[in-house]
Parts: C-alpha cells; sequence; structure tokens
C-alpha cells in the first residue's frame, strides 16, 4: 500500500493533488483540506463485519412491479421528533442529527431510547463518552429499558461486528466524526474517515433493515462538519437550532426523503431533559409588553403549523457616517429591502438613522408573510407609537409599497383568535375570500402606508 496527500472540498468533495483556493466544482472559497489516501490496494469496499451479511441481491424491476405502500415506519414517542420525521422514523433509514455542543442532541437521542425500546433492541454507541456516564444521564433523563445496549468504541469494524451480533431495531452513532475505519490510514474526522464510515453505516442499514441515527458535529459557521456529500448520502439530515442562553430548542428537517423539510419540532430544555412544546406561539410570545413602540406579533407558517412570533424594531439616531443596520432572526438583504420600502413608498426617513430588527424567541423567520410585522415595528418605532397590542398581521411587500397575500391565511386566522388576538390586519387582495372565526375582525390594506395607518390609529 502506497500513501499520498490529497486535498478534499470541504463542501462538495472534489478531490485535488494540490491545494486550491477556489473549489472548481462548487466555487466556494478557502474550502480544501488536506487528507492521506491509500492506493496500490484494491479493497471490496465492505469493512470487516459486513462480509457476513446477507445483502439481498439487486435485480432491476418495471415501474408497475414498485411497491408504492407507505413505508414501515416506528414512533420515537416524542410527538415533535415525529412531526419533523413526517410521522415517524422509517425502518432501515439513515438520519442525521446536527446541531451546536450543548444544544441537546445527545440528550434527545437517549431520551428516545425508551419507546424504541418496545420496538426491539437498541444499539447506543458513543464515542465521546464512557458507558458510566451515559448511564448516568439515563438515570436523570429516566431511561430504564432492559433491552438497551451501551457501546463506547470507535472502530468501525468492531462497532459493525457488535451490530451483527446484537442484531439491533435502530442503532444510534455518538459521533460520527469519532468513528475511524483502520484500514485507513487518516486521523478520525478527517473527510476521508467520514465518508467512509457513513457509506458504511448506510450499507447497514439498507441491507439489515436498521434505522440509524448519527450525529454530526458543526463547524464555525454552523454547517455540519465534513463534506457535503455526507448530506447527500443520508436519508434525513435533522438540524438542532436555538440560542444556549434560551431554553427551548427548535428540530428543522434540512432534508428529508421521507416527508416534508418545512415542519419544525419544538422543545424546552428542564432538568429531566428535553420536553415537548406543543404550543410554541404561547411560548414565544410570553412576557411580550403592552403598549411599548416598536413591537408588532407575526403570523408565519413552519410547514402545516401556524406560530405567532414577536418582531421588535428599535430606531435611533446614528452617531456614525453610516447608519447601522443590524437583524437577528430576519434575513438582512430582506429587511435592507424593506426598510427602502419604507422610506420610499410610506414616507419614513431613516436613511439617517440605525435600525435593528430582532424577532424574540430566537426563531428565524425566512416567510415572506413576516414582511408586514416587520414593517409595522420599525415605523411603529420611528413614530413612537405603539401597535395596539390585540392586533397582529402577516404579508407580503412588495417594491411598489404594495401588500400582497401568502398561503394558509385561514389557518394562520384561526391560531391568531387562539391565543387572543381581536383585530389582524392582512392585504385587502384575498381579503374577502377568508373565512375568520368568530371574535376576529379583519382588517384589510392595500398598501404599507395604508397598513401602518390602520395599525398605529
Amino acid at each position: 500500500m502506497k500513501e499520498k496527500q490529497i486535498f478534499f472540498c470541504d463542501n462538495c468533495g472534489f478531490e485535488s493533488a494540490k491545494w486550491q483556493g477556489k473549489c472548481p466544482a462548487c466555487g466556494q472559497w478557502n474550502t480544501f483540506v488536506e487528507s492521506t489516501q491509500v492506493t496500490g490496494k484494491k479493497t471490496s469496499g465492505k469493512v470487516s463485519g459486513m462480509q457476513n451479511m446477507q445483502v439481498p441481491p439487486s435485480f432491476p424491476v418495471t415501474l408497475r412491479e414498485v411497491d408504492t405502500d407507505d413505508d414501515e415506519r416506528i414512533s420515537t414517542g416524542i410527538g415533535e421528533l415525529d412531526r419533523v420525521l413526517g410521522g415517524g422514523a422509517v425502518v432501515g433509514s439513515l438520519n442525521l442529527v446536527g446541531g451546536e455542543p450543548g444544544i441537546g442532541k445527545s440528550t434527545l437521542l437517549l431520551q428516545i431510547c425508551n419507546e424504541l425500546c418496545a420496538f426491539g433492541n437498541v444499539l447506543y454507541v458513543s464515542g465521546e463518552e464512557s458507558r458510566r456516564q451515559i448511564k448516568m444521564r439515563a438515570d436523570r433523563l429516566g431511561v430504564t429499558a432492559d433491552n438497551l445496549f451501551l457501546l463506547a468504541e470507535t472502530n468501525l469494524e468492531k462497532i459493525i461486528s457488535t451490530t451483527t451480533d446484537i442484531s439491533p431495531r435502530v442503532l444510534i452513532v455518538d459521533s460520527i466524526q469519532t468513528v475511524f475505519n483502520p484500514e485507513i490510514a487518516s486521523a478520525p474526522g478527517s473527510v476521508t474517515q467520514i465518508k467512509d464510515s457513513t457509506m458504511a453505516f448506510m450499507q447497514l442499514a439498507k441491507s439489515g433493515g436498521i434505522t440509524i441515527f448519527i450525529v454530526g458535529h458543526v463547524n464555525k459557521d454552523g454547517a455540519i462538519a465534513g463534506p457535503k456529500v455526507l448530506e447527500h448520502m443520508v436519508d434525513c439530515v435533522l438540524n438542532f437550532e436555538g440560542d444556549r442562553s434560551f431554553t427551548h430548542r427548535i428540530l428543522r428537517a434540512e432534508k428529508n426523503r421521507f416527508g416534508s423539510t418545512n415542519e419544525i419540532g419544538v422543545f424546552e430544555m428542564g432538568s429531566n431533559g428535553l420536553d415537548e412544546v406543543p404550543n410554541p406561539s404561547q411560548l414565544l410570545l410570553s412576557g411580550r409588553p403592552e403598549n411599548v413602540p416598536g413591537s408588532c406579533v407575526a403570523c408565519v407558517m413552519e410547514g402545516s403549523r401556524p406560530v405567532l412570533a414577536e418582531i421588535q424594531a428599535l430606531v435611533a439616531p446614528t452617531a456614525f457616517g453610516n447608519p447601522r443596520r443590524m437583524t437577528a432572526g430576519l434575513d438582512y438583504s430582506r429587511s435592507s429591502l424593506l426598510l427602502a420600502v419604507l422610506e420610499k413608498r410610506a414616507g419614513y426617513i431613516i436613511s439617517n438613522r440605525d435600525v435593528y430588527i430582532n424577532v424574540v424567541g430566537g426563531l428565524k423567520i425566512d416567510e415572506p408573510a413576516a414582511d408586514l410585522p416587520a414593517i409595522l415595528s420599525v415605523a411603529s418605532a420611528c413614530t413612537d407609537k405603539p401597535v395596539r397590542s390585540d392586533v397582529a398581521s402577516f404579508g407580503e411587500v412588495g417594491l411598489a409599497g404594495e401588500l400582497r397575500s401568502v398561503t394558509g391565511a385561514e389557518h394562520r386566522l384561526s391560531e391568531i383568535k387562539r391565543l387572543g388576538f381581536s383585530k389582524c390586519i392582512v392585504p385587502a387582495r384575498g381579503a374577502g375570500k377568508m373565512i375568520a372565526p368568530a371574535g376576529l375582525e379583519i382588517i384589510p390594506a392595500r398598501s404599507v402606508s395604508e397598513a401602518i395607518i390602520k395599525a398605529l390609529g
């Protein structure tokens, strides 16, 4: 065997014999990392432990012969996680869970073991903690299943060999960055090791019908560490979001071959682990001040679930030559566009003022329906007039200052009424077809200026 140094693109997996500043495949800058590749020995592509597995033969079938029945799913026992997965974990699927350190990845996966053990054996493999540490955390979380097996190992061959012996229904690997194949002369966590280990687990899941959850670390940019091809290999990519200074966490599916990628699950971190939050709107609006300028409630859709969130804005005279623009939870470019529309179409002079926009609670909103609430909060901060506390709003804003309708209006109105609001400002286009719940008044507006007048009174 011979070893040679090659370079991998950390974003797309492109290989190069020398370091390059810009990847010629994906166009990203400074993504090449050095790795060691073993040549001169042709392998079968399987690691030890998989040789004894009976892999069903592969043969072509016609389109009519393909079974279109729903995939078999197993419930994790946590409704919010099942919602994100699309109704439960699919048997034989490979799922990647990522997030910041300490966000709750290992806690969530250990919590679901109690319910998963009802379907068969569960093997929890940890490369970062000892069995004693896992046992202490399991006692704190109340995990007492008898058929939950713990393995503190990082050797890929031993992990697959143990999996073959135990034949678990579910395999949990924490984390993929610690697993290594001894046949590859690279350090654990390198691009080569991560790709090879993930490929081995994918073959194990598909051939053995084992549901596998693997934990992935994140880099300084918040993306899952390793090559981007890692996310293409798995069936589902779950990402934990949230500020560690807040108690709630948001689980979002960035990729899901068996369900929607728009659903989110909301959890609250407590002393006994992660607790489900079936009503995230009430959590995000708790502590909302009343009759305070610069605050407006928005209703956005996260998958099939309407969520109410408070958007706050602060406008102050600038002390610098160029005014500052800062956003948290909203896209910066979209916010700049809304500020330009507010100044040009509504006549608010903010070019000489600092503007700060924040979505309370750490929620990240990327839906156009938040345009109108964001503009109303900035206008309220400019005039020092509060938006009425019983008013919520949603709607997309165009460059001409017009308001455009958004999807799911009736679901939004029902959620707004359920949380005690009595008025809702909506785009006039399509307002006549909206069926509002009893006790909720719909206030249509055609333009940004008209909406501001009706909101500020």
